[in-house]
């Protein structure tokens, strides 16, 4: 039973850390954000590495006693790293762009863990419900990163919670959130709880470059565009920021180039493997990036211009309860 505010799927708190890949959400940040009562999720690789899997797993969990998810993307290559995370039965798992019908999600029951689904269009999230999930995560256009729907987040948020409101699966926002107020509109609007990236990537346990996160704070413009890793994930779009590098370079890229065709530009070590960083790569820089560091794909949501200041995981979760807290108390309450 939770024993915060507004706690979803057993933990404390309705707030999900966003999986930031290739690495950025590793063992300390998923820890720190479980030590805080919130729902903390590896980002594993996207290719078959299932003894790294289990590294990673049993790192975090020399971190904290709390409980935490991982997340794997089904775009690509995931049966064997999926196997371990029923294996070490995981509290969560959240899987995202590809189907993941009702079989999948009892194989995942059986193995005592939850399913959390990512969704961008109504028509996904009446696939998520039907497949028995035990939360459907709605993500907005706003969102950084991959963004798998064209809708807002307002106009698609109180639909899918009407579509599922005789189920009583939880529903979560995700897109531009950054803070109480987020928070609270995003539970006027019917949520059950947000899940924030961008803010956790700009927290001192995020495995982001620091010039990435650095970035975060001083900069206020991003785009949807499709620029970055059109070989290695065609038809994914993504929010990034709008720096120097992207601003001069994203109208001069003809839409028949890829990354495969640039010079690389930096180096970098992602899940204990050396990579090549081309430029346009769709590779965020992490904490081992050597290189071109402000050429490089920096993923980041509409809210970014609210953060300010690089601040601890848990901190960031205290927050967010404390101020939406207020919002309801100071500014919706005495409402008529």
């Amino acid at each position: 039973m939770a024993s915060g505010w507004r706690g979803i799927l057993g933990f404390d708190y309705g707030i999900v850390q966003a999986p930031l890949g290739p690495d950025i959400s590793g063992p300390e940040l998923a820890a720190a954000v479980a030590d805080a009562g919130a729902i903390g999720l590896l980002r594993l690789p996207d290719w078959p590495a299932p003894d790294r899997v289990r590294e990673l797993i049993r790192k975090t969990r020399s971190l904290t006693s709390r409980p935490f998810g991982a997340a794997i993307v089904l775009a690509f290559p995931h049966e064997e790293n999926l196997r371990v995370v029923l294996e070490e039965k995981l509290a969560v798992l959240q899987v995202y762009w590809g189907e993941f019908p009702r079989e999948r999600v009892e194989e995942a029951h059986r193995a005592g863990v939850k399913v959390l689904h990512q969704v961008g269009s109504l028509e996904e999230a009446a696939k998520a419900k039907e497949a028995g999930v035990d939360g459907i995560i709605v993500q907005g256009r706003e969102a950084g990163g991959h963004v798998i729907g064209q809708e807002g987040l307002f106009p698609l948020l109180p639909r899918v919670v009407d579509l599922v409101s005789d189920s009583g699966t939880p529903v979560i926002a995700a897109g531009g959130i950054v803070d109480g107020r987020g928070y609270a509109a995003a539970l006027a609007l019917g949520a059950q709880g947000v899940c924030l990236g961008t803010r956790f990537v700009a927290t001192e346990e995020s495995f982001a470059h620091p010039i990435y996160k650095q970035k975060l704070i001083e900069m206020s413009r991003t785009d949807y565009t499709n620029v970055f890793g059109r070989a290695r994930w065609p038809d994914a779009p993504q929010r990034v920021l709008e720096t120097p590098f992207y601003a001069g370079w994203k109208s001069n890229l003809s839409d028949q180039e890829t990354e495969e065709s640039q010079p690389i530009i930096g180096h970098s070590i992602i899940h204990g493997m050396h990579k090549d960083i081309r430029r346009f790569a769709g590779t965020v820089p992490n904490a081992t990036a050597t290189g071109d560091i402000s050429s490089m794909a920096m993923y980041a949501g509409q809210g970014v211009g609210l953060i300010k200041e690089i601040i601890p995981a848990g901190e960031v979760v205290k927050r967010l309860v404390s101020e939406a807290k207020d919002v309801i108390r100071e500014r919706l309450s005495d409402l008529k």
